[in-house]
């Protein structure tokens, strides 16, 4: 079965950026836990660069312990967690908007979009 959970966003993402988190990226750019099947979370813009990376795979059960992975793992980041407080965050195609992390649910192959405030938009 194909899933096409993100779709929306990337799509979206691709109009007002111009770009996509395709296969088409360097490959090194992803952090990978093979023990652990996770979220793939995409960093788009300032996040990116604060994350240093374009995409990762996080284990993590809900929003709240995906970001507190994240913020563990880029602690070296002086930037990363401002940059991540100011962005939008889609579940699939999903916006977060202002519910509690901690009750946002997340199952293995999910993708998680960190979207910061985009120039003009």
């Amino acid at each position: 079965m194909v899933s096409h959970r993100g779709l929306v966003a990337w799509s979206t993402i691709r109009h007002v950026s111009g770009q996509s988190p395709s296969s088409e990226e360097n490959e090194n750019d992803v952090t990978v836990d093979s023990e652990h099947p996770g979220v793939t979370v995409n960093y788009w813009a300032s996040a990116r660069a604060a994350a240093g990376l374009a995409r990762e795979i996080v284990p993590a059960d809900d929003l709240a312990t995906l970001l507190a992975e994240i913020s563990r793992r880029h602690r070296d980041s002086d930037r990363f967690d401002d940059v991540i407080a100011t962005c939008s965050i889609l579940v699939g195609d999903t916006p977060v908007g202002a519910r509690p992390h901690d009750e946002v649910t997340l199952h293995p192959g999910d993708t998680v979009e960190l979207l910061p405030p985009f120039a003009g938009g």
